[in-house]
């Protein structure tokens, strides 16, 4: 018997099954996908919202602000929704926040997951099971996003205020 898929490589399984059918989590009809969407926002709003927080609680020194706009139409005429995290010393070097986003383009066959400096990874969350499966990924993506904004600025790491204070693991 072959070894039982991990939850992430699932969610590719789930993902590329899809780009194969045509479908989002069974559907096919634009409409539908759009409100399977809208449910999976919710779903995954503790997940990115925890990822952010344990950034600013444990580099940020708590200085930092955790926003969220819910579902909402995109610029493109998708749909979208935005966790992102302010703090001073990004705000006055002048860069964007470390920004988390779920989205599902106009022309996409299903959503994605995507950070403010880092690529789209497969969205396909229609559970709370399946939500808090994305955690890890979420990590890592507001991660490799803070990570990111640092080299914006030449490698100045003065805009992580745990960093200054010489608190280092």
């Amino acid at each position: 018997m072959p070894p039982r898929p991990t939850q992430s490589t699932s969610a590719l399984l789930r993902h590329f099954a899809d780009l194969r059918d045509g479908t989002h989590g069974g559907v096919s009809s634009r409409q539908d996908k759009e409100r399977l969407f809208a449910a999976a926002v919710p779903l995954l709003d503790p997940h990115a919202r925890q990822a952010l927080v344990e950034i600013n609680t444990y580099l940020l020194l708590g200085t930092g602000e955790v926003t969220a706009t819910g579902a909402r139409r995109s610029a493109d005429g998708g749909s979208e929704a935005v966790w992102a995290l302010s703090w001073p010393e990004q705000q006055a070097a002048g860069i964007k926040p470390v920004i988390l986003r779920a989205y599902f383009g106009a022309g996409f066959a299903h959503p994605h997951l995507q950070s403010g400096t880092v690529g789209d990874w497969p969205l396909n969350v229609f559970d709370e099971d399946q939500a808090a499966t994305e955690l890890p990924t979420l990590r890592a993506m507001a991660a490799a996003d803070i990570h990111n904004l640092v080299f914006q600025l030449g490698g100045d790491v003065r805009i992580i205020p745990a960093t200054v204070k010489g608190l280092d693991a």
